[in-house]
């Protein structure tokens, strides 16, 4: 219910940035239809235009309001370009709010998700350990009467070593539902030596289902639990790259900056990746 309240205002947030946009792009098209009316005046509009007089110190021509027609030109221009980047910066920040919308949206998701597996793993357990009652008044089986065979026993869990190394057998065929399905069964395990690797392949395989907000919350929650580790690098490329699913091309070579200052020294695979990530982002 927290996650849920901390994700309620974002959307409103970016509501009132593009609201403020929009107003942006109204000025902007105002500006413009003023310097087309600046453009357009004087003998192209059939009106007799007043020969400028030089001033006295050889300075530029005068329009006739007394302001040099080539400033105030500029000055629009700028106020123009000042808007422009002000509505991109809104636009960027309305992205921003969105994406983290969805990832808290998702991880309330997943938090849901672990919350019933492992309700139902609580359930089963209970139902095979209790023992069928005895029938009151039921003869005592004779010493002598061959006893039934034994039931064949039940099939046994399987240990979070086996669910993550078949999730990631499935995760090489890209059947993404059971790569998904053995991770959370992993995460809900608690197991902590092989959290890390079941964060991994749950943002591995949300990234192949292209949920990509899903796989962006899964590949940071990795880095968080060791930013330090081997496997750390592997986590923040991932991150890039679902933000690059996602057009937010701006926090993805933040990211990949970020990768960069703290790993100088990448190779390998990794390395790889993460160059190939930054082409795609168009990254300095």
């Amino acid at each position: 219910m927290a996650i849920a309240a901390m994700a309620t205002p974002l959307p409103a947030s970016a509501q009132m940035e593009s609201r403020e946009g929009i107003a942006l792009q109204n000025q902007i098209l105002q500006l413009r239809q003023e310097m087309e009316v600046l453009r357009r005046a004087g003998p192209a509009a059939g009106l007799p235009a007043p020969q400028p007089a030089p001033s006295a110190l050889g300075g530029r021509p005068t329009a006739p309001g007394g302001a040099p027609q080539g400033d105030l030109v500029g000055s629009l221009l700028e106020r123009v370009q000042r808007m422009e980047e002000d509505l991109r910066n809104l636009r960027g920040r309305a992205d921003e709010a969105d994406f983290r919308a969805r990832a808290l949206q998702e991880r309330l998701e997943k938090l849901e998700g672990d919350m019933d597996f492992r309700l139902q793993q609580l359930e089963g357990q209970r139902q095979g350990n209790a023992a069928p009652p005895a029938r009151p008044g039921a003869p005592a089986a004779p010493v002598a009467a061959a006893t039934p065979p034994p039931a064949p026993p039940a099939a046994a869990p399987r240990t979070p070593q086996r669910a993550l190394a078949e999730g990631q057998t499935a995760l090489g065929r890209r059947d993404w539902a059971a790569a998904e399905a053995a991770a959370r069964e992993v995460i809900a395990a608690r197991d902590t030596a092989r959290a890390l690797d079941a964060q991994i392949l749950l943002g591995n395989a949300l990234a192949g289902k292209r949920d990509f907000a899903g796989a962006a919350v899964a590949f940071d929650d990795a880095f968080r639990r060791n930013p330090r580790g081997s496997r750390a690098p592997e986590a923040m490329v991932g991150v890039a790259n679902a933000l690059i699913g996602l057009n937010n091309n701006r926090d993805a070579c933040a990211q990949l900056n970020d990768l960069r200052g703290r790993f100088p020294n990448l190779s390998g695979p990794t390395a790889t990746r993460a160059t190939e990530a930054r082409r795609r982002a168009q990254c300095r």
